[in-house]
């Protein structure tokens, strides 16, 4: 059955994909490009606070690849460039938008994050229905995370306003097909804060 646009379906939890230092590179020192970042990056700063305030789960997640290189896999046949190799500053949170003590960080080597990572088995242990994702990029951790949640049978809302991809039709072109796959997904971050503020108040 359809969930309406507007509802938290059961527990839930923030997903924050990939929002690290390297995310605000200017486009000549990145081997991905991500278009408005910054504005991405403020919305997720206010939503974060408001799911801290309602006590909800939140989870960080980061793409780390070895240095040496062994598990990029096919990664590199695409467009992008090496990229978020452990122990570069790329790959370290942003000062002020990093887990603090009580919340999760998850780092994958794929795209997706629940490709062999233990994300499934943290959800079910913390009985969550409902994943609000905000991060990068659209077109590809978010919109792969998108399309597993959903098979794994999660309800998924994305914020609109917090996520940014590769370029504007790419960012565009994903969102459609997550919404094709759940059609109560799309959100912004004002909305997802009205519902966490309804939370905190129930709390």
């Amino acid at each position: 059955m359809k969930q309406p646009i507007d509802t938290i379906v059961g527990k839930a939890a923030l997903l924050i994909i990939d929002v690290t230092k390297g995310s605000l590179l200017p486009p000549d020192k990145t081997p991905i490009p991500i278009f408005d970042a910054q504005t991405a990056v403020d919305n997720i700063k206010v939503v974060l606070e408001s799911a801290r305030q309602a006590q909800i789960p939140i989870i960080f997640f980061q793409e780390l690849h070895r240095p040496e290189m062994v598990d990029f896999g096919r990664e590199l046949e695409g467009v992008e460039d090496v990229h978020c190799l452990e122990g570069s500053e790329d790959v370290e949170f942003l000062d002020d938008l990093k887990p603090m003590k009580g919340e999760f960080t998850i780092g994958k080597r794929r795209y997706s994050c629940f490709f062999s990572t233990d994300l499934n088995i943290l959800l079910k242990g913390l009985k969550v229905e409902t994943l609000i994702i905000g991060g990068f990029l659209t077109d590809v951790c978010v919109h792969y995370t998108s399309a597993d949640a959903h098979q794994h049978d999660y309800y998924v809302r994305i914020m609109h306003d917090c996520v940014r991809g590769s370029s504007p039709e790419a960012h565009q072109a994903s969102l459609n097909a997550i919404k094709y796959l759940q059609t109560a997904s799309e959100t912004n971050s004002a909305e997802i804060i009205g519902l966490l503020e309804k939370m905190t108040v129930k709390s």
